[in-house]
């Protein structure tokens, strides 16, 4: 089945621009695997026997960004100046076609790029230098096939693995994984989010060369866990790292989850491993990142606080697991603004059990935590992976959502201004004197201005 979109449109376009130039050309990747599978892809890739200098030259609007790998960026649709001011893409009303010449990669010194390319006019030898039989698949729907699979072009068994439903490495497993360190993560991912089975010999390079991975940028290995996270399979992802050893490679703290015994009468799921196993699973595609990280690491803390007294205890796990996860965010390199969410949701799970005895002004202030309806999704997935019990949500969930935000976050009543106006010297009290009247306000007890002045009068008078 083929899902016509601008996209699509694009990418035949190019196609017959290149055919009628007497140059060989496909859609390739896994634009022909999501639509052998079903599934309609987000982007078209072409590969091409046209070099990148004859692709620059054929192409009116086009980007050398990768043109030492062979590899053209084809702009296709509106120019610059007739599209839309308010769109702030890169390349505004525009569909970008990746064009890439066919090729043979030289040795991949760094375990992640080739140090040098040959061009080649092979489709076949193109395609064996790829990573997975399921991507190493390319099409021509030029020839409008009634049957999509007889316009497939399959010179590694593509088409056979789709159907046995396996990811296999394309030729020698260990040279694959040699020449690019992240391909072992990126099998994960394919496997789990298909829903696809690991081919043995492949899984057996990975667990041969896990090590390996260490060499790979943090950057990469955080887009791609990431990318397990939020893609809807996350517990099979997880479950697959841990079974080719790359768990214990790029995640230490999560892979000492396994084995540490939580309550039966709170987590009848069984140990921390299982337990985060739960609320993986219930991640949907399409998560947002802090919310998936934060359901990965908010018991991070408890396999280093276990002890067993009259019972098994974890004191301290928040603490400990928002300075684990503090690292984990820096060594992954996450922006200051996803490190903070993602601490936030790890400090604050513990707090909804509070949530039925919390003043009204402490309710509040909890409820101004930014991106408050996560810590909600955190909390109910928490439940869920463990006794099932939704008391402590569904009291928080009724409140929050009975609030209105200019209850929740009121305007201030006054400022420094005023305080300052009415006799006060600036200085470090000011803070305590407006956190007293903001509690004052969030409890109900006074509204306005002038309440405020007698209430900061009354407790902090001037000597």
């Amino acid at each position: 089945m083929l899902f016509t979109s601008p996209q699509f449109e694009a990418a035949c376009r190019i196609l017959t621009t290149l055919r009628k130039n007497g140059f060989e050309a496909y859609l390739a990747g896994g634009c022909v695997r999501d639509l052998l599978l079903g599934h309609p892809p987000k982007d078209y890739d072409v590969a091409t026997a046209a070099t990148p200098d004859v692709v620059l030259r054929l192409f009116p609007r086009t980007f050398a960004v990768g043109a030492h790998f062979g590899v053209v960026l084809v702009c296709s649709g509106k120019a610059d100046d007739e599209a839309s001011a308010a769109d702030t893409s890169p390349f505004p009303a525009q569909v970008i076609t990746e064009v890439a010449t066919f090729r043979s990669d030289g040795v991949y010194s760094d375990g992640r790029r080739p140090d040098a390319v040959r061009y080649t006019t092979s489709a076949e030898e193109d395609v064996q230098r790829r990573d997975f039989t399921l991507n190493g698949l390319l099409l021509d729907p030029l020839q409008s096939p009634s049957d999509l699979r007889s316009a497939v072009i399959d010179h590694v068994g593509g088409i056979a693995d789709l159907e046995r439903r396996v990811v296999r490495a394309i030729g020698n497993a260990d040279l694959r994984f040699e020449e690019d360190h992240l391909r072992m993560l990126r099998g994960v991912r394919f496997a789990a989010r298909l829903g696809f089975e690991l081919e043995a010999e492949t899984a057996e390079a990975m667990r041969r060369l896990a090590a390996k991975v260490a060499l790979v940028s943090r950057e990469r290995v955080r887009d791609e866990l990431t990318k397990m996270l939020t893609e809807g399979r996350a517990r099979q992802a997880f479950e697959l790292l841990d079974a080719t050893g790359l768990l214990a490679e790029v995640l230490p703290e999560i892979a000492r989850m396994k084995g540490v015994e939580q309550p039966p009468q709170y987590h009848p799921e069984g140990d921390v491993w299982l337990h985060t196993l739960g609320l993986l699973r219930q991640l949907e595609a399409g998560a947002p990142l802090t919310l998936a990280w934060g359901a990965l690491l908010h018991d991070v803390g408890k396999p280093a606080t276990f002890r067993r007294a009259e019972r098994i205890r974890f004191d301290g796990h928040v603490e400990v697991g928002v300075a684990m996860s503090a690292e984990i965010c820096r060594r992954f390199r996450f922006s200051n603004d996803e490190t903070r969410q993602i601490l936030a949701l790890v400090e604050n799970h513990m707090r909804f059990a509070d949530a039925p005895r919390m003043k009204a002004s402490t309710l509040k202030r909890f409820f101004q935590l930014e991106e408050f309806p996560q810590h909600l999704q955190l909390h109910r997935m928490d439940c869920m992976a463990g006794s099932g019990n939704l008391d402590h949500w569904n009291y928080a969930r009724e409140r929050f959502l009975a609030m209105p935000a200019e209850v929740v976050r009121p305007k201030p009543l006054i400022t420094g201004r005023e305080l300052i106006a009415t006799g006060y010297t600036p200085g470090a009290g000011f803070r305590e004197m407006l956190h007293a009247v903001e509690d004052a306000q969030l409890e109900g007890q006074i509204a306005t201005a002038d309440e405020a002045i007698e209430l900061i009068r009354r407790r902090y008078p001037i000597l």
